[in-house]
């Protein structure tokens, strides 16, 4: 499994951690977690990976600039090859987080990749609640994916 995260911020990097946490869950076994940052995840990564879980600030009402760079290096090279791959996203937003999702999803639509978990967007002032949904987020995706449900 595969995280593609921007962190700027410490509680943004709490998030990723807990992202990390989850899916290395000792209740799951046989799925390998590998987190790079948007900016340095080339397109072998993606192609290497059997699910992928996205974690980006709102920034302006969009993605990060990061994640924005990531898909519009790998997109041609990934479509075509990655149709179906599972993925969820994880938003952090200090609005409403509405543009940020319409933007990855629309992406995601001309990738083909299967959202296989309502997006989590945590907005509104950092809340302790953030950590247990993103660890639980990683691990239910890699229970998901060992399951052979996704």
């Amino acid at each position: 499994m595969l995280i593609i995260s921007h962190t700027p911020s410490p509680n943004l990097q709490r998030m990723l951690t807990a992202i990390i946490t989850g899916a290395s869950s000792k209740e799951v076994s046989g799925i390998e977690v590998k987190s790079i940052t948007a900016l340095k995840t080339v397109t072998e990564d993606v192609l290497k990976a059997d699910a992928v879980i996205l974690l980006t600030p709102e920034n302006l009402g969009y993605m990060s600039g990061a994640l924005k760079d990531f898909f519009d290096r790998n997109y041609y090279l990934c479509m075509d090859k990655t149709d179906g791959l599972p993925c969820a996203m994880v938003i952090r937003a200090g609005n409403d987080g509405t543009g940020t999702r319409r933007a990855i999803e629309s992406i995601l639509t001309g990738l083909r990749w299967k959202v296989v978990q309502a997006p989590m967007i945590c907005k509104g002032d950092f809340q302790q609640d953030f950590i247990q949904q993103c660890e639980e987020l990683g691990l239910s995706m890699a229970a998901s994916l060992e399951a052979g449900i996704i």
